[in-house]
Parts: C-alpha cells; structure tokens; sequence
C-alpha cells in the first residue's frame, strides 16, 4: 500500500455499541452505518455474531448483514466469538470475520472463561477455517501492552501467539491497546518486533484513548509502516476493565491529523462531522472527539459562506 494511503477501520457499530448502555434497533444500527459509508468509511465493523443475552446490543447481527448498503468498496467484518458464531456469520454474508484473543491468562479467563491456550487453540481453527473457506481472518490481540490484572504484557507473549494466528492463516493481526495504557515509546518496541516478524502491512493498531495518547500511538505505528488503524465515530466505546476509561481513539481525530499530514483516508470529513452527530442522536448523548468541536464549526462557517 502506498506509504500516503491509510486504512480506517470504523469499529463504532460493534466494538463502541457494545459498551453503550442504550441499545439501537436493527433501524439504528442500520442508519449509523449508513452515515458512516456516505461519509467514506470503506471498512467499518459492523457487528458481532455473539450471544444475544451476553450482549443484547448485538442482537439481530445477522438480518443487519442482509440490510447494510451493499457498495463495491466497502467492505463489512464481523465478531465471532467460537465456531457457531462463524458458521452465523459466513451464513448471512459476511466475506470478514475477526477473533479476539487477550495475550494473558487472567483476562481470557475474566472475559471469557477460558485460559489462553484453549482460546489460541479455538482463535486459531476459526483462522484455520476461514482460510479454507475464502475468507478474511483477522486476528485482535487484545491486551497487548498491558492487561489490568496482570500488568505489563510480555512482547515475547505477543510474538508467540502472533506467530499461532499467521501459521493459522489470519490475513490481518490487530494489536489492541484494549485499556488504553500504552506510550508511543512501548508501540514503537512491539510494532517494530512484529513487523520484521511479519510484515508491517499484515498489522492494524487498534487503540483507546484512556490517556490522552491514542494520536501520538497512530503517529508511531504509521512511522514503522503500519497502514491499518481501528477507530470510532465520536471516540464511541469504552472498557468495561478500565474505569474511567475514554473509549476508542475518535475516527475524526485519526483521519483530521492523517490527511493534514497529506496522508489519504478517503474519508470525507465534513460528512464525518454528520455521522458523528447523528450517531449521539441516536445514542441520545453528544459524541466527539478532541478535534469535533472544531470540526463542527469549521462546517457551519462554510455553510454560512456558502449563504452568503
């Protein structure tokens, strides 16, 4: 990918919806998504393939997949947690579907009640089977640079079980700030360590914006050739291990800095500025990132001059 283009994956519909205590209809869902797409986003994850008891604002993923604006360049991924919710998820269409795996011991078992070799072993059949099928797998690995129970994340760890999602087939490994923890010091030793490993265009970076360092953590894998970064709408999302804790890095924020840095996203910031607004419309509570009050008013001083 050329070194002026990046990759933004809106992650709001599935990963900032979740830890919203309101849940949208599938209409919501569905109009959310929309204003992303008409805003330029061509990857946006659009949900997970989940229990809906374990998490109700997921429900009804599937006939969202038959709904969403089907266009040539957009491309739509999904969540799935375990071989049912790939067999759902291949089911109602979608081409992309992601795993999640926390790189200790106690956050696999605090999350989902499975110790980390067991949740490699099924992360890596699901990347074995999407492989198999034609798929996209992307594997998250989550906790990366720090968990909030064990501390610290070994960059060996990450290696490890890096290495067990590429030799399982995964296209893609997201490494996950999941808590917000890291500096663009500690993303710098770990991106630079999986890159000569694997390839920085194999690598996304996915990262919350707990301490204000989300940017300068974009600015420092971009410079060790990552062209892949998670963001959501409004800095939507948050995590349930961290309280207190701001949520994903904002999708206005990353694309508002990128293309002043001359680097092409493809998205459409002013229509972003609309996505963002209709998105706390719907949520019913105002979103933004740091840049959004900004935004905002840059768009209604160009809407006055064209009026004038």
């Amino acid at each position: 990918m050329a070194a002026d283009r990046v990759v933004i994956n809106e992650v709001g519909p599935r990963d900032g919806l979740q830890s919203q205590s309101r849940t949208l209809d599938l209409d919501q869902r569905l109009a959310m998504i929309e204003a992303l797409v008409a805003a330029g986003l061509a990857s946006i994850e659009a949900g997970s393939f989940v229990s809906p008891k374990a998490v109700p604002q997921m429900a009804g993923t599937g006939e969202l997949f038959a709904r969403l604006p089907q266009r040539e360049r957009v491309r739509y991924s999904a969540l799935v947690p375990n071989a049912r919710g790939y067999e759902l998820a291949r089911a109602a269409g979608a081409n992309t579907v992601s795993v999640v795996l926390s790189a200790t011991e106690t956050m696999n078992r605090r999350n989902i009640n499975m110790g980390l070799d067991e949740t490699a072993s099924v992360c890596a059949a699901l990347m074995q089977r999407a492989a198999a099928d034609g798929a996209d797998g992307w594997a998250y690995l989550a906790v990366a640079y720090e968990c909030p129970f064990e501390g610290p994340t070994p960059v060996e760890t990450v290696e490890r079980l890096a290495a067990t999602m590429i030799e399982a087939g995964a296209r893609k490994l997201i490494v996950a700030d999941t808590i917000g923890a890291a500096n663009p010091a500690q993303v710098r030793t770990l991106i630079r360590r999986l890159a000569d490993a694997f390839g920085a265009p194999r690598i996304g970076c996915h990262f919350h914006d707990t301490r204000g360092m989300a940017l300068a953590n974009v600015l420092a894998a971009l410079d060790l050739g990552v062209r892949d970064f998670d963001s959501s709408v409004g800095g939507l999302g948050g995590c349930p291990f961290s309280p207190g804790a701001s949520g994903n890095v904002a999708t206005e924020d990353v694309v508002l800095m990128l293309e002043s840095m001359g680097v092409e996203t493809g998205v459409d910031l002013d229509a972003l500025v609309g996505a963002v607004e209709r998105c706390g419309d719907l949520l019913q509570s105002p979103l933004g990132g740091h840049s959004f009050r900004w935004l905002r008013r840059r768009v209604e001083q160009a809407r006055k001059h064209a009026h004038a």
